[in-house]
């Protein structure tokens, strides 16, 4: 996966939350991490809506990536934890 192919991806689903992206990590073995931020603070809805646009646009099985949302006031580990809770 191209960072490139990924911004445009994240950067609408971000602005269609009103939310700004603070950050975005892609590493070499396709982890990436993303960070958004939202005035009053972006909440879990804001994350999983990220985490599910980019499900939808790139598919698992073909780019073998590892995706994580998280905010300023949400770790990354905290949304995912508080994601599996929610399924």
């Amino acid at each position: 996966m191209e960072k490139n192919e990924l911004l445009p991806v994240v950067e609408q689903a971000v602005a269609e939350r009103a939310c700004t992206l603070s950050g975005l990590e892609l590493d070499d073995d396709n982890n990436i991490e993303i960070t958004i931020d939202k005035a009053g603070g972006a909440d879990l809805a804001d994350c999983e809506y990220v985490h599910r646009a980019v499900l939808a646009a790139f598919d698992r099985d073909i780019e073998d990536y590892a995706l994580t949302v998280g905010s300023l006031g949400i770790s990354s580990e905290e949304a995912d934890r508080l994601l599996s809770q929610d399924k």
